[in-house]
């Protein structure tokens, strides 16, 4: 049983499935490779986003407490944070780590996946 509105699910969905899109394109084109790798990442984010409610109010959440600087006990914020985070250092690594890039962005789209899976009550793939 689907715990998340058909509306959430869909974008979650699609969402999810442009990132790996987005991944496979920075894969092929090596000189675009960072900025789609980026956005494969803020894709996989927001797929996340949408499985767990508003996504504009999880997104205002989630860069305020970064902006803080603080511990976060909430165990689901905290992981929204380190993505967060992960996406932020991503955005400002020059394209010499491309590889580091690319596995992360992989890492994120398959946590994203397991995330919405969960929320939609079947495989996300």
């Amino acid at each position: 049983m689907s715990s998340i509105d058909g509306y959430r699910k869909g974008w979650a969905i699609r969402y999810l499935r442009e990132a790996r899109a987005e991944l496979v394109a920075a894969q092929k084109t090596p000189y675009m490779a960072s900025s789609l790798v980026l956005e494969s990442m803020r894709k996989a984010q927001a797929a996340i986003y949408y499985s767990l409610g508003d996504p504009s109010s999880l997104e205002s959440i989630v860069r305020q407490t970064v902006m803080k600087k603080q511990s976060v006990k909430d165990p689901v914020l905290r992981c929204l944070v380190e993505i967060e985070r992960t996406v932020q250092k991503v955005a400002q690594t020059p394209d010499a780590d491309k590889e580091k890039a690319f596995k992360q962005a992989d890492d994120l789209i398959q946590i994203a996946s397991d995330i919405v899976g969960l929320f939609i009550g079947e495989e996300a793939d």
